[in-house]
């Protein structure tokens, strides 16, 4: 791991995004709230909430960090049958949050998956990446 002992704890922010992309079908369920497993967004969001706080304990030179927040938001598209989730998470510290978001979004997609593969076999998922972060030396970078 990196060492950063030195650094000057600051405000830090960063949001992720991924796509959840579903048939007609598979998302009528989602919005109606038919899917056998139960509400897929709710659930999803609580996953997406629990995985920023674990980052540590699955990404191996990731740091253990007080996260002060985290926020997941979803957008349906009916038009094109998706689901685009937004995980941004805060905290103040020596060190980023881009792993946390970037984790957050990932497991509210494989949430989403795993409540719907039974509707649908060949969901796919996209798109993972950083939006946006700030705090720290290299201050605010944005790519949404």
């Amino acid at each position: 791991m990196v060492d950063v002992g030195g650094k000057e704890a600051t405000l830090r922010e960063a949001s992720a995004g991924a796509t959840v992309i579903v048939n007609a079908q598979t998302f009528g369920l989602i919005e109606r709230g038919e899917m056998k497993k139960g509400d897929v967004l709710a659930v999803a969001q609580v996953a997406g909430i629990m995985a920023a706080k674990r980052t540590p304990e699955i990404i191996p030179m990731c740091h253990p960090i007080s996260i002060t927040g985290v926020d997941i938001n979803f957008r349906a598209d009916e038009e094109l049958s998706t689901i685009e989730i937004m995980a941004t998470v805060r905290c103040k510290g020596e060190t980023g949050v881009e792993m946390e978001a970037l984790t957050a979004a990932s497991a509210a997609a494989l949430t989403i998956y795993d409540m719907c593969k039974a509707a649908q076999k060949d969901i796919q998922i996209s798109n993972i990446r950083l939006l946006k972060k700030s705090g720290g030396k290299s201050g605010i970078w944005n790519n949404s």
